[in-house]
């Protein structure tokens, strides 16, 4: 997200910024300088009444908008029945429901089974749980612009040192980085491949490797696909030295790209799948579909995932009222608009669409696009800095 400096301090906006200040860590970052009140769809206002669209969506978390009326309703009716009940502690069917739709529809024809968390960090984490346990092996291989989350094992995992990674070492052990296949820097899928076999030979041995974790789009790396030559590779190394391959789909799940999870594009099938909490009408809710016969490896009581209970009934409403058609209205709303099919992974030159100078070509799938700028530094232009008519109306925008 991104804003120009903010010209419109009022003395509501000061007072929460210096309370702001006195009381929250500065560790938890802002990009924007704009204090929210209440908001509706994608439209969100500030303490003083001004709009903005909002293009961040929590981070990937409001497909279907703020405050959809049937959500709040959803929320509404579970709150009235049961505000939370830890599932270790006494189950309930609706825990029960959403895995099992979750089961139907993760990729692959191996039998599934699903473990529901609270966040994307423990989702990763308690992939390579579960692969440790069902290989016995203690080694991971993560890859180079990986994001896998901010918690000690996951930040261990992410293969970007700034802004995640300074000063908070030493990592966890038994992790190690390949290169991610990203022709923009250099790196094409045969020499990622290559580059994996030199790890092998010279600093951790394949039969050590209990699991990769990959993502098939990268996310805070840029929206870069992996070339389907090198995630089928990636597959058949695997299966070779019997490597749990784990697909990171927090950023993709859920349609971003145009199918339900984006490994279902390539064809293979990648265990388990860490899914993002960021379907329509649902609070965060992170979960893994594991092959049967590896999440059946844990002990009883060894993994105490417990994702929240609103966020397991707008899930649960979700998958009976909207995931079944969420794959048919991305695709349509890119077949009428951008005429791109992007179920079919279709590509579309958005640079056709958003002419500029310095833009080289549009990266990503489905509804993750980015542009790849010509130049990654350089002078600022005449016309950068100036304010749009939008703020002088009282209007902006939030843009990842």
């Amino acid at each position: 997200m991104r804003v120009r400096e903010n010209t419109f301090d009022s003395a509501a906006q000061t007072t929460l910024s210096e309370r702001r200040a006195a009381n929250v860590a500065r560790g938890v970052a802002s990009a924007h300088p704009v204090w929210i009140a209440n908001a509706s769809g994608a439209a969100v206002w500030d303490v003083d009444g001004r709009r903005y669209i909002d293009f961040v969506g929590g981070i990937g978390t409001l497909n279907a908008g703020h405050a959809n009326p049937r959500v709040v309703a959803a929320i509404a009716e579970q709150a009235s029945h049961l505000t939370h009940m830890c599932f270790q502690v006494a189950m309930y069917e609706p825990y029960l429901r959403v895995a099992e739709e979750l089961n139907r529809r993760a990729p692959g024809a191996s039998p599934k089974k699903t473990l529901l968390l609270s966040t994307g960090a423990e989702a990763t984490e308690n992939a390579v749980k579960i692969a440790r346990e069902y290989t016995r092996r203690p080694a991971v291989v993560a890859f180079t612009h990986g994001y896998h989350g901010r918690t000690l094992l996951a930040l261990s995992m992410t293969g970007k040192a700034a802004p995640y990674k300074q000063h908070f070492g030493p990592f966890c052990s038994e992790i190690y980085h390949s290169p991610f296949p990203y022709e923009h820097h250099g790196v094409s899928a045969r020499q990622a491949i290559a580059a994996l076999g030199e790890l092998f030979d010279a600093v951790v041995s394949p039969d050590r490797v209990a699991a990769f974790i990959v993502e098939p789009v990268l996310g805070e790396g840029g929206f870069v696909p992996a070339p389907p030559a090198f995630l089928h590779e990636l597959r058949r190394i695997a299966d070779e030295h019997g490597i749990v391959l784990i697909a990171d789909e927090i950023q993709t799940g859920f349609g971003r790209t145009g199918t339900l999870f984006a490994c279902e594009q390539y064809g293979i099938e990648m265990i388990p799948v860490s899914l993002t909490g960021a379907g329509p009408d649902m609070d965060e809710v992170e979960r893994l579909a594991v092959e049967d016969r590896k999440l059946e490896t844990i002990g009883v009581g060894d993994d105490a995932g417990d994702g929240p209970a609103a966020g397991r009934r707008h899930l649960d409403l979700a998958l009976d009222q909207r995931l079944a058609d969420l794959e048919v209205r991305i695709e349509l709303a890119a077949l009428e608009h951008l005429g791109l099919d992007l179920a079919a992974g279709g590509s579309l030159d958005l640079a056709e669409i958003i002419p500029h100078r310095d833009v080289a070509q549009m990266r990503g799938r489905g509804i993750e696009r980015q542009p790849q700028a010509k130049r990654l530094v350089g002078p600022r232009r005449p016309d950068q800095g100036r304010r749009s008519n939008s703020r002088k109306r009282g209007e902006g925008k939030m843009a990842a």
